[in-house]
């Protein structure tokens, strides 16, 4: 499987919709992004930084199932591109 449909799938069974928001801080104040640019930005990563984040996500669900913990995960992630 790739890791563009296992992010799908993964985001899918999570019940988590790329029309979801994420609010971060930025340089500019708060940033809404949604998880559905942020997961076509995941899919142009390296192959590395695709491998770490399908790591930790993993291990996130493992640890606390749910889409509670993995959004807290993504909007970490959506700091590293806010504004």
């Amino acid at each position: 499987m790739t890791f563009n449909t296992w992010i799908d799938t993964f985001l899918n069974e999570k019940q988590i919709s790329r029309d979801d928001m994420l609010t971060v801080e930025g340089a500019s104040g708060a940033n809404h992004i949604p998880v559905g640019m942020l997961v076509d930005m995941i899919k142009t990563a390296p192959k590395t930084e695709r491998d770490g984040i399908k790591a930790m996500m993993v291990r996130i669900d493992f640890a606390a199932p749910g889409s509670k913990p993995v959004m807290g995960y993504l909007a970490h992630l959506a700091r590293a591109v806010a504004a």
